[in-house]
């Protein structure tokens, strides 16, 4: 299962957001911005892994989250904040996290120690 929350949420998922998610086949109901707080509370389901993806967030404190999650940085520019080119933007972002996510979904997880599985992670929060 995975999860999606930010460090400051804006209140409201951006419209470009949930047009590009439903283009792609995405289900969009029921999508929320909120706070990543919810999931460091002790009822929290307990994460395996946490994976920032805002450049802004690499220097930011992360909550404790229940358990031992492994953690990696997935910097990408937010594309909420674009001026120009908006859809381009968010266009950008979605094809380097699919690639990213697609890099992880290949990865031999269940027979990878937990150093292998963090070495991995933080490769692929390199690719482009």
């Amino acid at each position: 299962m995975a999860y999606s929350a930010g460090s400051h949420p804006a209140g409201k998922v951006h419209p470009q957001s949930l047009m590009l998610l439903g283009e792609k086949g995405h289900d969009i109901r029921g999508l929320e911005s909120k706070s990543w707080d919810v999931f460091a509370a002790p009822d929290a389901p307990e994460m395996d892994m946490v994976i920032t993806v805002c450049s802004a967030a690499a220097g930011e404190t992360c909550p404790l989250w229940p358990g031992t999650p492994l953690r990696a940085h997935w910097g990408v520019e937010d594309p909420a904040a674009a001026t120009t080119d908006v859809p381009e933007a968010f266009s950008e972002a979605y094809a380097i996290l699919e690639r990213r996510a697609k890099a992880l979904l290949d990865m031999p997880i269940e027979e990878m120690s937990k150093d292998e599985l963090q070495s991995g992670l933080d490769r692929i929060g390199t690719l482009a």
